[in-house]
């Protein structure tokens, strides 16, 4: 059984997420638990919450996200496919967004993360919401973040840029081995390099240790030379027909460019294709 946690604050953009989730996880039992985080902050911003009445109880406060929880969870039931295998879960709690998603990945033992890469209010020419931005950044579980466009494909195709210049331990890599074998899908496996140079030693080792761990699945390793990281993956993504990139949060230098920094125009993956966060 799989425990899944999906943070909304009920934007289409998290019903999508949603969406995208559960036929994702279509072939397997899940634990889904909606999660929507009240703070002070943005009660007054809302207006719900007067700045001069802030010792008003939490607990009355989020009654009205709770009842829209469970207005998502008969959502869910009405409007999608019914799987016996899947279970919902209303959870709303009051509290810093990281800290109660720290909380309950610890708590519930959450396997993977699934959100939106914005809410309602983030701005619409920025890749990644600060949110989303936040958790897959702060929180060290697997998560998954869903543009806005992406509309679920099977994931034949995973792409996963590295430099090659950090080991990778076998927990790590494990939920792409998950979906390589629930999908039947192949591990590409992108370095970009600006100048052409050739791998370091190091580099060399975790590349070989790259290619011996997915040895029993279909995987290929590929060599781009670019100016620009973000464009090549762009060329990769549309080449190959990705339906997924993997990364590793950790891979600060790709990690950074690819999602948070994108300079060109012609860069749309981030609107199209869903990512894996690895920690």
């Amino acid at each position: 059984m799989k425990n899944i946690l999906i943070p909304t604050d009920f934007s289409e953009n998290a019903w999508n997420a949603i969406e995208y989730a559960l036929q994702f996880f279509s072939k397997s039992s899940c634990n889904f638990y909606l999660l929507h985080v009240t703070t002070k902050h943005t009660l007054v911003e809302s207006g719900i919450l007067p700045v001069q009445n802030q010792d008003v109880s939490f607990g009355t406060l989020t009654l009205p996200a709770k009842k829209r929880l469970q207005d998502t969870i008969k959502r869910i039931q009405e409007s999608l496919p019914k799987n016996p295998h899947h279970r919902f879960f209303a959870v709303s709690d009051s509290n810093y967004m990281i800290n109660s998603i720290r909380e309950q990945v610890a708590q519930k033992k959450i396997h993977l993360i699934v959100m939106g890469t914005k809410g309602s209010t983030d701005l619409k020419k920025l890749p990644i919401g600060s949110n989303a931005g936040n958790v897959i950044t702060k929180v060290k579980c697997a998560t998954m973040v869903i543009p806005e466009n992406a509309k679920y494909k099977v994931p034949k195709e995973i792409a996963f840029p590295t430099d090659f210049s950090i080991f990778y331990r076998p927990e790590i890599l494990q939920p792409i081995i998950d979906i390589v074998e629930t999908n039947k899908a192949s591990v590409n496996v992108l370095h970009v390099n600006r100048n052409g140079v050739e791998l370091n030693e190091n580099q060399q080792k975790n590349k070989d240790y790259l290619d011996d761990y997915f040895s029993n699945y279909v995987h290929s390793f590929h060599f781009l030379t670019n100016t620009h990281l973000e464009d090549a993956v762009q060329q990769f993504v549309d080449d190959r027909n990705i339906n997924l990139i993997a990364m590793l949060a950790k891979n600060l230098n790709y990690f950074q460019k690819i999602l948070f920094h994108p300079t060109s125009n012609d860069i749309s993956y981030y609107k199209n294709v869903p990512f894996l966060i690895l920690h």
